[in-house]
């Protein structure tokens, strides 16, 4: 084999595999732009989400507030634990609305704010909180509401929202 030969197999190889890592990449996550708005969680729901939550506060000793808010970011249910700090009983409100007004969980403004660059761009939104604990509510591909959850470390008002989450599954 000559030089030339070796290097055209080599070319060869070398398109076959990055065609074939290509194909094996998963396709990119929807944007939560695209996510239709539904109708508003009922109050029945809203109440299994944030006692379900709260539940998870109970159970690890936290103190928090927790409310769901429909697609519009209007209030529907809240609850807050007897001793949790005052300032969570907005704070918890403000988490399920941006959430539902942004389509997205409010960990990805604290990501995006924190990643610095153009992520600072999220201080312009108004309404975006850039705190874990808030989660959008889909259900049959639409958005029909947020949680939000607040009290205690952004990880765990995170942990607490997505265990209200998971009660409506």
């Amino acid at each position: 084999m000559t030089a030339q030969s070796v290097l055209k197999s080599l070319i060869v190889v070398m398109l076959v595999l990055c065609a074939s890592y290509a194909l094996a990449q998963a396709p990119p996550a929807a944007s939560p732009y695209l996510t239709p708005i539904g109708p508003a969680i009922s109050v029945e729901a809203a109440k299994k989400a944030v006692t379900a939550a709260l539940a998870e506060t109970h159970k690890n000793g936290w103190l928090m507030a927790g409310a769901v808010v429909g697609p519009s970011g209007v209030l529907i249910y809240y609850e807050k634990m007897n001793n949790t700090q005052l300032g969570s009983a907005e704070v918890a409100i403000d988490k399920a609305r941006s959430a539902a007004l942004y389509k997205r969980p409010t960990k990805a403004f604290q990501d995006a704010l924190a990643a610095g660059g153009v992520g600072l761009r999220v201080l312009a939104l108004k309404g975006a909180v850039p705190v874990e604990g808030g989660l959008p509510i889909i259900v049959d591909g639409k958005l029909v509401g947020a949680i939000g959850l607040s009290g205690d470390t952004s990880e765990h008002d995170g942990q607490c929202a997505a265990a209200g989450l998971a009660a409506l599954k």
